[in-house]
């Protein structure tokens, strides 16, 4: 039984081992050389083609641990401008397209959404927010406009009157926590001790009767309920 138990904990103590390494192996895949992470957006300005995107700039994540990270955005070109305020008729939806670009070479694509009025309402101040997890992948990108006084109707003004400025634009980078692993190990070596305790009389057993013996009481009275139920003249 001791040696069953001994080669237990090893195999566990292997197997936590090689996730360990594995888990390094695969953070390591993007957390070399800083762990700098390359974000192009892309948005749809004509809200008549929702599937035309354009570029709007990108974002880099210099450093994944730290959460660094910079914005280069270009201004909206003068039919971009015009086609964008068809939004305000329409009340409609602003789109964007964010493509991770990982050092390997590795992509990855997001679409998200917001209100183009809560936008107009908040002057064109947007934030992203980009969710990292441990191993430097990036699970999550969110597009927030932060709304004013609660609102994201479109105002009551003149489109001609309508002036769109550039975009200032917040990065908020979150890292995603990982899940406590258990210690399955430890608690097998502590059970190792307290069953070789008992074996050498250093320990007693403090547990009541139903407690030692449940294995066999359970059975007999499982035994004795069948039997009554199969001979009800007999009880009779």
């Amino acid at each position: 039984m001791r040696k069953t138990v001994k080669e237990l904990t090893m195999h566990m103590l292997m197997l936590a081992a090689l996730t360990f390494l594995s888990l390094a192996k695969l953070g390591m895949a993007y957390l070399e050389y800083d762990g700098s992470i390359h974000i192009e957006l892309y948005h749809a300005v004509n809200p008549e083609i929702p599937d035309s995107f354009t570029y709007r700039g990108n974002i880099t994540v210099s450093n994944v641990n730290s959460g660094i990270s910079s914005i280069n955005q270009r201004s909206l070109f003068t039919d971009e401008k015009t086609a964008s305020k068809k939004f305000v008729y329409k009340n409609a939806f602003y789109r964007l397209r964010a493509t991770v670009v990982y050092m390997s070479g590795a992509r990855r694509t997001f679409l998200t959404a917001n209100k183009f009025c809560s936008l107009i309402n908040n002057q064109l101040n947007d934030e992203f927010w980009i969710s990292i997890d441990g191993s430097g992948y990036v699970n999550a990108i969110t597009y927030m406009v932060p709304q004013m006084n609660g609102v994201d109707d479109c105002p009551d003004f003149e489109l001609e009157s309508l002036i769109l400025q550039d975009f200032t634009t917040d990065v908020l980078i979150k890292h995603t926590d990982l899940a406590p692993i258990p210690d399955t190990a430890g608690y097998i070596q502590k059970l190792e001790r307290e069953r070789e305790a008992r074996q050498r009389g250093e320990t007693k057993d403090t547990r009541g009767f139903f407690a030692k013996y449940w294995m066999y009481i359970v059975p007999i009275v499982l035994l004795m309920f069948i039997s009554g139920a199969s001979n009800p003249e007999q009880n009779k």
